[in-house]
C-alpha cells in the first residue's frame, strides 16, 4: 500500500509525494486509510465501490460527496483526488485528517445530532444540479427496492425462519407506506451515520468522516443509523446499548438543531424510516455473509465484498456481529425497542 500510494503521488506531481506514510489500523471493508504523516491529511484509498461503481465514477461520487458536505461544517475537508492509475487501480481521495477520539454514547449524542443537523439543514439543489449524488424521484420507493435487491441473497445466507417471517412482515409493512401519499423533506444525508464513523474533537464537537454514500434522501435514515441496536454495537472500539429514552431525546436534540420546519416534517416518520434502515441492515447482513466467501475481484471497478480485501481481526468481527444481528432473538429485541420508542415518540 504505502509502495503503491507513493507512486501515485508521485505520478500525479504532488507536494506531499515524499511525507511519511503510515497505514491506519483495518476499521472499514470500504477502505484503507494512510496517513502522510505532518501534513494533516489522509489518503482514503477504496478497497471497493459500495455503490457498484467503475474506480472512475466512484471517486468522483465521493468527491461530491465530501464537497457537498463540507458547507456545513462537520466533515472533513477534500485536498485532492488522485485518479485510478496501474499503482492505485481505485485511485485515492486525499482528505482532511480529524484529530480526535471515537465517538462514545450516550454522552456524545448531542455532538452526534449536532452534527447531522449541520449536514440536513444545507441548502436543496435543484433536481438538475444534484448528479453525480444519487437523488430518486421517490426516495422511500427507491429505498424499498433496493432492501429488496438486497434481500435476493437472502436464500443463501441461511438465515433463521423466524427471522424470515419477521423481514417479509417488515417488507409488507414499507410497502403499504411506499402506498401512502405524503413524505418527509428530502435533504442530503450521509445513509452511513452509524456512530462509528464519527470522531469527537477536543472542542467536543462531532465530525461525520465516511461521506462515500452521500445522497438526496429522507434525514430520518440517519438519525435512525445513528442510534439503531445494528449500528451503536457495530464498532470495534466501542459498544452501546441505547435506552428507549436516550433514543428519543437524540430525536429531541436533532429536532432543536435543524429547525422546526424540517422537524415537524419529519416527526411522524421517524419510526418508519427507523424500521427501513434497520430492514436495509439486516438484508446488508445476509449479503455480506454470502459475498464475503468469495475470491477477491481483480478488477479496479465495482463492488467487492470479499473477506480476502480486509485484515482477519476485522472480518472476524464483522462475521461475528452479522451472525448475531440475524440472531431470532437479537432480532426481536429490537422490535420490541421500535414499540417501546413509538409510546415515548407519540406521547
Amino acid at each position: 500500500m504505502h509502495k503503491a500510494l507513493r507512486v501515485a503521488l508521485e505520478e500525479a506531481g504532488h507536494p506531499l509525494a515524499g511525507a511519511r506514510l503510515t497505514r491506519l489500523p483495518d476499521k472499514g471493508l470500504a477502505h484503507d486509510h494512510v496517513r502522510l504523516k505532518g501534513s494533516g491529511w489522509l489518503a482514503r484509498v477504496p478497497k471497493q465501490s459500495q455503490m457498484g461503481l467503475p474506480a472512475a465514477d466512484n471517486l468522483a461520487y465521493q468527491q461530491a460527496c465530501f464537497e457537498r458536505a463540507a458547507t456545513g461544517g462537520s466533515t472533513p475537508q477534500l485536498q485532492g483526488v488522485l485518479p485510478p492509475s496501474d499503482a492505485l487501480p481505485r485511485g485515492a481521495l486525499l482528505v482532511e485528517e480529524i484529530v480526535g477520539r471515537p465517538a462514545r454514547l450516550p454522552q456524545d449524542l448531542p455532538a452526534l445530532a449536532q452534527s447531522l443537523a449541520a449536514l440536513h439543514a444545507l441548502p436543496l439543489p435543484s433536481v438538475a444540479a444534484r448528479p453525480p449524488l444519487r437523488s430518486d424521484v421517490d426516495p422511500l420507493q427507491a429505498l424499498s427496492q433496493e432492501i429488496r435487491e438486497q434481500a435476493v441473497w437472502w436464500p443463501q445466507a441461511r438465515v433463521h425462519d423466524e427471522v424470515t417471517q419477521r423481514l417479509q412482515e417488515g417488507l409488507a409493512d414499507l410497502a403499504a407506506h411506499c402506498s401512502q401519499p405524503g413524505r418527509p423533506e428530502i435533504s442530503l444525508v450521509a445513509f452511513d451515520a452509524h456512530p462509528g464513523n464519527f470522531i469527537v474533537r477536543p472542542d467536543g464537537s462531532a465530525v461525520l468522516v465516511d461521506l462515500e454514500k452521500c445522497r438526496y434522501s429522507h434525514p430520518g435514515l440517519d438519525l435512525a443509523h445513528a442510534t439503531l441496536y445494528t449500528s451503536t454495537t457495530w464498532d470495534i472500539d466501542g459498544c452501546c446499548v441505547l435506552s428507549t429514552g436516550e433514543v428519543a431525546g437524540f430525536y429531541r436534540q436533532w429536532a432543536s438543531c435543524v429547525g422546526p420546519a424540517a422537524a415537524q416534517s419529519a416527526s411522524v416518520w421517524h419510526l418508519p424510516l427507523r424500521r427501513a434502515m434497520w430492514l436495509w441492515s439486516l438484508t446488508w447482513c445476509a449479503k455480506w455473509r454470502v459475498l464475503s466467501q468469495q475470491a477477491a475481484g481483480g478488477s479496479g471497478d465495482g463492488e467487492d465484498w470479499s473477506a480476502q480485501r480486509s485484515d482477519d481481526r476485522l472480518v472476524d468481527h464483522v462475521r461475528e456481529r452479522v451472525d448475531h444481528y440475524l440472531d431470532p432473538d437479537v432480532v426481536r429485541q429490537v422490535r420490541q425497542g421500535f414499540d417501546e420508542l413509538a409510546q415515548v415518540l407519540i406521547a
